[in-house]
């Protein structure tokens, strides 16, 4: 059912088998990168074909890792709502402007479109048990997707995370261990009880496969779109696993023959007391450097490095887009606008991309008739707790 072939370094091209449990390459300290049999799938597949399947991550499972659909684990993750925001786009002075509201996902955000497929893909491989380090949102898809498929896992969340997220991972019956400090040292504390005690770590980028379930975005949007992607996509970057997926869902479709070469540009928005990338990105370096003493009442973004910085960058570049920063209280009005005047409830994170966008219209970046695209990954019902 899958057109997997093998996994493969994006700095080295080493290629590793992708039937045996693969982690990193270990050369590069690079992601692994998934590859299909594209030129097989694009005379044996159609999109109208992929368009009529019932709705869901799962739909497009050629273009995914799991080879046997007994051990697809889904709770209806996908196909989220792309919602007009004629209001604020009459302010900003903007023809067209939509809002990619990854809110009704399971779990409450887009961590369960990676989680789906990375723990099906897993389970298929033989683990059983699971570790990972997390702002609060990826911790809950897990546990809560783990629990559906009868696995044990044990999240390491900073001990300031959302008292919502707390209570997800531990309602779920997964062992919550907080932590006196950030992700990052979560995610250290992580690596060394995974090493200790042979469970499998699903840090982000550090296995093969989250990316994956976020690369379906990409795919429905350039499905929404009539096949033609819009001009400006504004994504909240922590550690870009969405940015990255979906720019690889971009190159995998153009391959497939069902869009043409011209991509969307990208804009990394960043928390002004949370920034490496856009740091890195203005100042024109090659790896992003961790930020010192993180702050923002983003959760999601406050992520004071990315393992996958490589990745990052090279898509913003060759995108042709930027990073920005916003402040705290920027994030706070964008959020309250967007239930005001458009009806939806933006995350703090989804909320910065609006955030962003203001500053870049200001600065006169985007074109009047550019259409433009928000990721709000996640419902703002988490952000009352």
């Amino acid at each position: 059912m899958s057109a997997l072939i093998d996994l493969a370094c994006p700095e080295c091209d080493q290629v590793y088998d992708a039937d045996q449990i693969q982690t990193i390459c270990e050369g590069c300290d690079s992601p692994l990168w998934a590859r299909y049999d594209l030129e097989r799938l694009a005379s044996e597949l159609d999109r109208e074909r992929i368009s009529r399947r019932p709705k869901g991550v799962w739909r497009w499972h050629e273009l995914l890792p799991v080879r046997d659909p007994a051990y697809r684990i889904t709770l209806g993750e996908g196909d989220t709502s792309l919602i007009s925001a004629p209001r604020i786009a009459e302010e900003l002075g903007l023809k067209s402007l939509f809002v990619k509201d990854e809110g009704p996902n399971p779990t409450g955000t887009f961590k369960a479109r990676g989680m789906a497929v990375a723990l099906s893909r897993a389970v298929e491989l033989g683990l059983r048990e699971f570790v990972i380090p997390t702002a609060g949102n990826a911790g809950g898809a897990l546990a809560i997707y783990a629990s559906r498929a009868g696995l044990e896992t044990h999240v390491f969340m900073p001990v300031d995370a959302p008292t919502v997220n707390q209570i997800e991972v531990r309602m779920s019956g997964a062992d919550l261990r907080l932590v006196d400090g950030l992700i990052d040292l979560a995610g250290r504390q992580a690596t060394t009880e995974a090493q200790a005690n042979g469970w499998f770590n699903m840090t982000t980028f550090k296995e093969p496969y989250r990316v994956e379930g976020k690369k379906t975005m990409g795919f429905e949007l350039a499905e929404a779109f009539g096949w033609d992607l819009p001009e400006v996509i504004i994504y909240p970057t922590g550690g870009g696993t969405g940015l990255v997926g979906m720019w690889k869902s971009f190159d995998e479709l153009e391959t497939l023959g069902w869009i043409d070469g011209r991509r969307p540009r990208l804009i990394s928005v960043q928390a002004e007391g949370c920034a490496p990338i856009v740091k890195a990105l203005e100042t024109e370096a090659d790896r992003v450097a961790p930020w010192e003493n993180p702050t923002t009442i983003a959760h999601g973004i406050r992520t004071p490095g990315a393992y996958a910085d490589r990745l990052i960058l090279k898509a913003v570049r060759e995108s042709g887009g930027l990073g920005v920063t916003v402040t705290d209280e920027q994030i706070r009005v964008a959020q309250t606008d967007l239930a005001q005047q458009e009806g939806i409830m933006a995350c703090l994170e989804g909320a910065a991309t609006l955030a962003g966008l203001r500053r870049i219209v200001a600065n006169g970046w985007i074109n009047s008739d550019d259409r433009v695209v928000l990721f709000n990954t996640g419902t703002g019902l988490k952000d009352l707790s």
